[in-house]
């Protein structure tokens, strides 16, 4: 069993209050808290090593350098890639599925061709697309879900055609914390000669991800998801589509020769990441992994499941209580409804009780629709979250309902 307490310590914002109130903080889904040995990352790379990477000769450009290229063997073992030239670094999972629209959709899409997504997709999933949409007259076709918020299989099959060029499906819902079938999704694609690319933004914190094993495409995640700095994230692919790809921007780094006349690219991972990267970021994103890791991600989603659990039960027993996704497997996290309570509404107020939860669609707005609701609560569980924090928003949420 995890040593929950113990591991808090290594959070110095949990132990903060707000109005006067202990933090309970239930807002991992949008970001999590960030550990003291990735801030300590980060401020000994600025304070001792600090230079841009690649190229440099000088002592602290190869230091930087060879930090930053550990940081992207790292990203490769922790999600089992084959090679660290399928591992990009992004600024997020929002630019990695922008990158693909833009790249994947250049080198394999044509007017008339189509995407599937799922209903329950982020925003950052399906704007993309539609911005392609846009530009080049491909179109969108999304897999529908039951009312326990699963995907529909049977009706994912029906979508393929010989137009199908790309699925891209969430590994995990940030609304309903439905874990999705995404081997079978991926074999059925694979089926049909199709790719599939897995926005992997919230599985990544919370479940062991096994890219080789899923024989997954294309898988995206962002840094600041696990315990890692914001403004970093990975785009993984396979080899052989990404040598296929074009860049997606120009500058320095993805280049190997440059005249007026003609521009050759860099050989993977650097064509497609242009400019300065974000090298200290990469260190902070790794020595997150590798507190993740040496943590163990079994006994994560083994103690985020118990919670999740206990909480669940919990909330059931709060009059007028709706929870939305009841899916047989489901991830950490939680959104609700109370009677006719505003979501907004019932957000503030628990936030005066020192409780952080996030209100509103959560750039799901296709979601809500299907639901036929305007927005949730939604508490999700990061690994340092406890009983006691459940318990808390338990009574947070009864004392609210009291006052309407």
């Amino acid at each position: 069993m995890l040593d929950i307490y113990k591991i808090r310590e290594d959070f110095p914002i949990l132990g903060r209050t707000v109005y006067n109130k202990p933090l309970v903080y239930l807002d991992n889904g949008a970001t999590t808290q960030k550990p003291r040995c990735v801030v300590e990352a980060m401020v000994n790379e600025y304070y001792s090593v600090n230079a841009n990477v690649h190229r440099g000769v000088h002592f602290l450009s190869q230091q930087a350098t060879e930090l930053h290229e550990a940081a992207r063997e790292t990203v490769r073992k922790f999600i089992h890639a084959r090679s660290i030239n399928e591992v990009i670094f992004t600024r997020g999972t929002t630019e990695s599925i922008n990158l693909m629209a833009s790249c994947f959709g250049q080198a394999f899409m044509r007017e008339g061709d189509e995407v599937i997504v799922s209903v329950m997709e982020h925003h950052s999933n399906i704007v993309p697309w539609q911005l392609l949409a846009e530009r080049t007259g491909i179109r969108l076709r999304v897999i529908p879900m039951t009312d326990e918020g699963e995907l529909c299989l049977d009706s994912y099959k029906e979508l393929f055609n010989e137009r199908t060029k790309l699925v891209s499906v969430a590994h995990v819902s940030n609304v309903l914390g439905t874990i999705n079938p995404v081997e079978e999704i991926i074999r059925i694609a694979h089926a049909h000669d199709v790719p599939v690319l897995i926005d992997g933004a919230q599985s990544i914190p919370h479940l062991k991800v096994d890219v080789q094993q899923l024989d997954a495409d294309f898988y995206v995640f962002s840094g600041h998801k696990v315990y890692g700095p914001t403004g970093v994230g990975v785009l993984y692919g396979k080899e052989k589509w990404l040598e296929q790809m074009p860049p997606y921007q120009g500058g320095g780094e993805m280049i190997q020769h440059v005249s007026f006349e003609r521009t050759t690219f860099n050989e993977l991972p650097f064509k497609f990441e242009a400019g300065t990267p974000d090298y200290v970021g990469t260190t902070a994103l790794a020595t997150a992994l590798d507190y993740v890791s040496a943590i163990g991600m079994d006994q994560i989603a083994a103690h985020e499941h118990e919670l999740t659990q206990y909480a669940m039960q919990q909330l059931d027993q709060i009059p007028g209580m709706r929870i939305f996704g009841r899916a047989r497997q489901k991830s950490s996290v939680i959104s609700f409804l109370v009677g006719d309570i505003h979501h907004f509404d019932m957000g503030t107020l628990l936030d005066r009780l020192g409780i952080a939860v996030r209100t509103g669609h959560h750039c799901a707005q296709p979601l809500m629709i299907r639901l036929g609701i305007e927005g949730t609560v939604r508490a999700s569980f990061g690994l340092y979250n406890t009983k006691e924090e459940v318990d808390a928003l338990v009574a947070g949420i009864t004392r609210v309902a009291k006052m309407f």
